[in-house]
C-alpha cells in the first residue's frame, strides 16, 4: 500500500508540476480542489435559483417549462441551465479528485480523520442533488432514472406503499410528486451546504474561495462550454412505453447500468460496504502519531503568536492558570495537533541562543524539541567542510524528506524558527541555509509555507532580523518527485557562496537593530 501511494504521490507531483508551468503555483487546479468545490456549489446554487423562476412543476408542464427556457431564452435561461448541468459534473469531479489526492498524500489518517469523515455525508448529498435535479426535466432520462431508483428504493422496508407504481402509466402520476422532488432538490443541497461547512470546522483560515484569476478562467471555461455545447432534454417522457435508449450523465448517473444489471440488495450491500469502508479508512491502519505540542508556562505570555499559526484550529486561549501576570495562557487540544511544529517556529521564545539552564521555550514538541533541534543542527554542521557549506532544513514531505549529510528533516520547514536561521548564521555554523519546502502549489501542512517565506520576509512575527543576510538563505519549494532539482540549486547557492567573502559576525548593528532596541540583546548573543 505504501508503495503504491508513493508511485501515486510522485505521480500526481509530476502532473500538478505541468499544471504550475501552466497556471501558476497560486491558480493550479489541483491545489484548489477544495476551494473550487465551493465555488462550483455557488454556481449550481445561484443558477439553480433562477432556473426555478422559469420552472413549473405540473406533469406536462415540468418539461414544457425546460423546453421554453432552454429554447425560447437560451440567451439567458438556457445558459442558466447549461451553467448549472457543467458546473455540477464538474463539482462532481472535483469533489472526487479532491478525495483520491488526500488519500495518495496521506492526509485523512490520525489527527486529521474529522475532515475525512465529514466529507463522507458531503458525497453522498452531492450525488442525491445531482440525481433529484434530473428527474425534474421529466424527460425519457428522467423517466429511466424515476424507474430505477423508485425500484432501488422499493427494496428497503421502509415505505408503506411502493414508490415505483407512481410511475407504472401517465394516470399514476400527479404534479405533486412533482413538487415534492422540488422542495428535495431544494433541501438536500441546504444539508449539503450544512455537511460543507461542517467539513471545514477543524480547518484554521480553511480556503472556501479559489484565486480570483482562477476563479474566473473556471467561470469562463464553464459559459464557454454553455454556449458551444447548450445542455439540452432528450424525448419527453411517457410512462405508457420503456425508453429504449437514453444518455446518460456519466458524472452522475455512472452507476445506474450497474443497478440495472444487479438485485436492489447487492445495491444497497455495496453501498452500505463502501460507505462504512470510506468512514473507516482513517483507521485502516492507524497512524501513530507523534504526540501532541506541550505549553511551559514559565516560558508563555500568552501572546497567541501560536494560536494564529496553527493550521488546524488546535491551540486555544485560555484564562491564566499559574498566577503570572498575564491574562491569558494557551492550551493545547491534544486530539487536533499533528505535531508539525509550526507552533514552535511562532513562539518568541524559540531561541537557540540560550547557554544557561535547559532549552526550553513556551510550546514544544515533546518527540522533537528546539533543544533536540539545536543538537542536530549543530551535529549536521560538524559534517560540513569546504568553501560554501550549506546547511538544508528540509520537510519531511517534499524533496529534501530523506535524510542527507547536511540535511536536517522537519515536519514542517515553519517548525524551525527564525532565531534558528540567525542562530546558524552567527554562529558561523554553516555559510548558508537552504529552507526546503514542499511545493509552492501547496503545504502539506496547509499553512506552513506561507508562514515561513512571511517570516523570512519579515511579514510576519516572529521575523528573521535584519542581521541575518538575506543572500545567504536559499529558499526552495519542491514537491517529492523533485529531488534533482534541489540537488541543483543547492550546489549552485554552495558555489555561489563560496564566491562571496566570508560572514563577518563583528560587523556594526543595522539602524534597523538599534531602532528596535535590540542592542544589546544582540551584542551578548554574539559575545556568547
Amino acid at each position: 500500500m505504501m508503495g503504491l501511494r508513493s508511485v501515486l504521490r510522485r505521480g500526481f507531483d509530476r502532473v500538478e508540476r505541468g499544471l504550475d508551468r501552466l497556471f501558476g503555483p497560486d491558480w493550479n487546479p489541483l491545489a484548489n480542489l477544495g476551494p473550487l468545490g465551493w465555488f462550483l456549489f455557488w454556481i449550481v446554487a445561484g443558477t439553480g435559483i433562477y432556473l426555478f423562476i422559469f420552472f413549473d412543476t405540473g406533469v406536462v408542464d415540468a418539461y414544457a417549462s425546460v423546453q421554453w427556457l432552454t429554447e425560447d431564452h437560451w440567451f439567458h435561461a438556457g445558459l442558466a441551465r447549461s451553467l448549472h448541468r457543467y458546473a455540477s459534473d464538474l463539482m462532481v469531479l472535483a469533489m472526487l479528485v479532491h478525495l483520491l489526492r488526500e488519500l495518495v498524500f496521506d492526509r485523512y489518517r490520525g489527527r486529521r480523520w474529522f475532515s475525512w469523515i465529514t466529507g463522507v455525508p458531503v458525497l453522498w448529498f452531492v450525488y442525491l442533488s445531482g440525481i433529484t435535479g434530473y428527474w425534474l426535466v421529466w424527460d425519457e432520462l428522467a423517466q429511466y432514472v424515476a424507474l430505477t431508483t423508485t425500484e432501488l428504493l422499493d427494496a428497503l422496508p421502509v415505505f408503506a406503499e411502493p414508490i415505483a407504481r407512481n410511475f407504472l402509466t401517465p394516470e399514476s402520476l400527479s404534479s405533486r410528486f412533482f413538487t415534492l422532488m422540488v422542495f428535495l432538490h431544494i433541501a438536500i443541497p441546504l444539508l449539503l451546504l450544512l455537511a460543507m461547512w461542517i467539513h471545514i470546522q477543524r480547518i484554521s483560515q480553511a480556503r472556501t474561495k479559489p484565486a480570483r484569476g482562477l476563479a474566473v478562467l473556471t467561470l469562463v471555461a464553464l459559459v464557454a462550454a454553455s454556449l458551444l455545447m447548450p445542455a439540452t432534454s432528450q424525448a419527453p417522457a411517457d410512462l405508457a412505453t420503456v425508453p429504449a435508449r437514453v444518455g446518460i450523465d456519466w458524472f452522475l448517473l455512472s452507476l445506474y447500468p450497474v443497478i440495472e444489471l444487479l438485485p436492489a440488495g447487492v445495491i444497497w450491500t455495496g453501498v452500505l460496504v463502501f460507505s462504512v469502508l470510506l468512514i473507516g479508512l482513517p483507521w485502516l491502519p492507524r497512524r501513530k502519531e507523534a504526540p501532541a505540542a506541550v505549553v511551559a508556562l514559565d516560558h508563555c505570555n500568552g501572546c497567541a503568536r501560536c494560536v494564529a499559526d496553527c493550521p488546524y484550529s488546535a491551540i486555544n486561549l485560555v484564562p491564566r492558570s499559574d498566577g503570572a501576570p498575564f491574562p491569558h495562557e494557551v492550551e493545547v487540544n491534544a486530539d487536533r495537533c499533528v505535531a508539525c511544529g509550526i507552533c514552535m517556529g511562532a513562539c518568541p521564545s524559540s531561541t537557540p541562543f540560550r547557554r544557561s539552564g535547559d532549552l526550553v521555550t513556551g510550546i514544544d514538541l515533546p518527540a522533537y524539541s528546539l533543544a533536540e533541534l539545536r543538537t542536530q543542527v549543530i551535529a549536521a554542521a560538524g559534517g560540513l567542510s569546504g568553501p560554501g557549506r550549506v546547511l538544508t532544513l528540509a520537510c519531511g514531505h517534499g524533496a529534501g524528506g530523506l535524510p542527507e549529510a547536511g540535511r536536517i528533516v522537519l515536519p514542517c520547514v515553519a517548525m524551525a524558527p527564525p532565531a534558528l536561521l540567525d542562530f546558524i548564521i552567527s554562529r558561523g555554523l554553516a555559510d548558508g541555509i537552504c529552507i526546503a519546502g514542499c511545493a509552492e502549489r501547496e503545504c502539506w501542512n496547509r499553512l506552513g509555507g506561507e508562514w515561513m517565506r512571511e517570516r523570512v520576509a519579515r511579514r510576519r512575527d516572529p521575523f528573521l532580523r535584519e542581521r541575518v543576510p538575506r543572500e545567504r538563505l536559499l529558499v526552495v519549494w519542491a514537491g517529492p518527485s523533485e529531488t534533482g532539482r534541489l540537488r541543483r540549486e543547492t550546489a549552485a547557492f554552495a558555489e555561489q557562496l563560496a564566491a562571496q567573502p566570508s560572514y563577518d559576525k563583528a560587523r556594526p548593528l543595522s539602524q534597523d537593530e538599534l531602532a528596535k532596541g535590540e542592542a544589546t540583546a544582540v551584542q551578548r548573543e554574539l559575545a556568547e
